[in-house]
């Protein structure tokens, strides 16, 4: 009775997002972050070290970031309500950062201008003159954001249709959510330039969707899954085996991919016998994964 009225309401609320993709975001109160309530100082420091984390990640010091990202032209997919790190990465030197979303998310609440000008007032001199010429108005966030800086993009199918422009990729839990991977990563590629590099923070985890096993959503069968949660956002339930593949498939070349996150083997003993079919074939190993950091780049020939 519980999986019932389970797959009733999400089959139902699924249709909602399919028609009416504002509405569904107004009602659920999506950020893009995954987190509950929050003051504008969290998310002022949640977007602080989304940026240090790539660049650690990338093994650029904090006094190199500038030289790193000077003249750059960066996409980063899903920014979720505000597009913070696309200002600090103005801020930090990048020409120009364009943000591609399937959800209409952002919003310049009160909170969410009040964490900007958090983000405005912790940079230098120089970093915060870049952060104000991203706003309409110069130093007006209220204004909305520049487009010769931020562009702000909606496309149903989440890409970019950008060819050969692009130095730097990035994204942080939003590839898990994407309903064609392959397209995903087919579009990244071809908006790449010959030596641009991509990272992406994917996490594998069922986003609130499991039960009593952190991997039981993965049993549920796929058209079920897909009548309820195709249009939402949630996720893919794509285990790391398939981004290894899609990625040899596309052409990219993994520089480094690490996991950030792994199950109990317990777990995943556990979950063998009742997965769908598209995980029976997976390996325990790849499994156990909850979560990656992937840093890639195009295959130079």
């Amino acid at each position: 009775m519980h999986d019932t009225k389970r797959v009733a309401k999400a089959v139902l609320t699924n249709q909602l997002a399919r028609f009416a993709p504002g509405m569904y975001m107004r009602l659920t109160g999506e950020t893009g972050r995954g987190l509950g309530e929050e003051s504008s100082g969290q998310v002022a420091s949640y977007f602080r070290a989304c940026f240090d984390d790539y660049f650690t990640r990338l093994g650029v010091a904090p006094s190199e970031i500038g030289t790193f990202l000077s003249g750059k032209r960066v996409l980063e997919y899903g920014p979720g309500d505000l597009p913070a790190v696309a200002l600090l990465m103005v801020a930090h030197g990048a020409e120009v950062v364009v943000c591609v979303d399937r959800f209409p998310l952002m919003q310049l609440t009160e909170k969410n201008l009040a964490a900007i000008n958090d983000l405005l007032s912790g940079l230098g001199a120089v970093e915060r003159q870049r952060a104000e010429s991203c706003f309409l108005r110069v130093g007006d966030p209220a204004s909305g954001f520049n487009p010769d800086r931020i562009r702000y993009r909606i496309y149903p199918s989440g890409l970019s249709g950008l060819r050969d422009e692009i130095d730097l990729v990035f994204s942080r839990a939003v590839l898990e959510h994407v309903n064609d991977l392959p397209a995903t990563f087919a579009d990244m590629h071809a908006a790449m330039k010959r030596d641009a590099i991509a990272i992406h923070q994917v996490d594998l985890k069922s986003h609130g969707l499991h039960q009593a096993n952190p991997l039981d959503f993965l049993t549920w069968p796929d058209y079920l899954w897909r009548l309820m949660y195709s249009h939402k956002g949630v996720p893919n339930r794509l285990r790391v085996n398939s981004y290894r593949l899609i990625l040899a498939q596309t052409g990219f070349n993994v520089i480094s991919i690490e996991p950030t996150l792994l199950a109990d083997p317990a777990d995943v003993r556990a979950a063998r016998p009742v997965l769908a079919l598209p995980f029976r074939q997976v390996s325990d190993e790849d499994m156990r994964w909850l979560g990656f950091w992937l840093v890639c780049g195009k295959k130079v020939n």
